[in-house]
């Protein structure tokens, strides 16, 4: 029965985050608490109104308390470029490679001796957990892609397929080659490209390429994949005993129907996450 890609795209999801999709609250405070030293160490500027001196001489006594400095902009690096007026620099926080009136201008000019001394904050341990809160907000769009990812790996087990015997995780085209004996030039430019699957299945009756991915938002990124995995289909058809499955959902791609729908009309093996609902893996055996 030939499905009907409107009522298909209308079961599309506009979100699949988990609980902890949102904030890595072990990473933010493992992150915090690896300078919480050089923090404390810091904190004795706070309100010190003579604070170039008393910085100068903390750096003196406790080098160590300047490696923690980068974190106090939300720069993860150990060293940040500048450009000003009289030049260009490139500070080393792990060792100094300026003079200490150098990276007083440093704390000065990026408002962070304004921060301390005027007492703006009360503790830099606190701080930088809000500074680490903020920029693991950031790695949310990887913890996205995995998401996904998570989705169709539950489903395949549920439908008693067995990670490392017949279904295999981040699998390049030479080891689908290796392991099972077919010959996926087609898809690989005759060799000269390297394509990995999220996941590799192999059923009865035939090897299966997977793909998974989940878009809350629109972009052109959509209408590329949608172009390449149509590509990509057309090319695994012509591979006796090969089959490209793709799974995906999310709202963005509303905006990007289109593309999306063309993929639909040649791809046998596109499915969302209403077709993983409905056992759509089970037809695959």
């Amino acid at each position: 029965m030939k499905r009907d890609f409107q009522t298909w795209l209308s079961g599309f999801r506009d979100s699949i985050a988990s609980y902890d999709y949102y904030i890595d609250f072990q990473k933010v405070y493992a992150n915090a608490e690896s300078v919480r030293i050089e923090l404390h160490l810091l904190n004795s500027l706070i309100g010190c109104q003579n604070i170039e001196e008393k910085f100068a001489e903390l750096v003196q006594k406790y080098p160590e308390t300047l490696r923690c400095i980068p974190i106090l902009l939300a720069v993860r690096a150990s060293e940040i470029p500048v450009l000003d007026s009289t030049g260009e620099y490139l500070y080393q926080f792990s060792k100094p490679n300026y003079s200490m009136e150098q990276y007083q201008i440093f704390m000065r000019e990026t408002g962070l001796f304004d921060l301390l001394k005027n007492h703006i904050i009360s503790n830099l341990v606190d701080y930088v957990t809000g500074v680490e809160t903020g920029l693991d907000s950031n790695g949310r769009k990887n913890r996205g892609g995995h998401l996904m990812e998570n989705l169709v790996e539950s489903y395949l087990q549920k439908a008693g397929f067995i990670r490392n015997q017949n279904y295999f995780k981040e699998i390049y085209i030479h080891e689908i080659t290796q392991k099972f004996g077919i010959d996926l030039s087609a898809i690989s430019n005759q060799g000269k490209t390297e394509k990995r699957f999220d996941f590799v299945l192999k059923t009865d009756s035939a090897i299966y390429g997977i793909e998974t991915n989940f878009y809350s938002s629109g972009g052109s990124k959509l209408n590329e994949t949608a172009r390449s995995y149509k590509q990509l289909a057309l090319e695994a058809d012509t591979i006796p005993g090969f089959g490209f499955v793709w799974f995906t959902d999310g709202k963005g791609w509303r905006s990007a129907r289109h593309n999306l729908e063309e993929t639909f009309a040649v791809m046998e093996h596109l499915y969302s996450i209403q077709d993983l609902e409905q056992d759509i893996l089970l037809k695959l055996l």
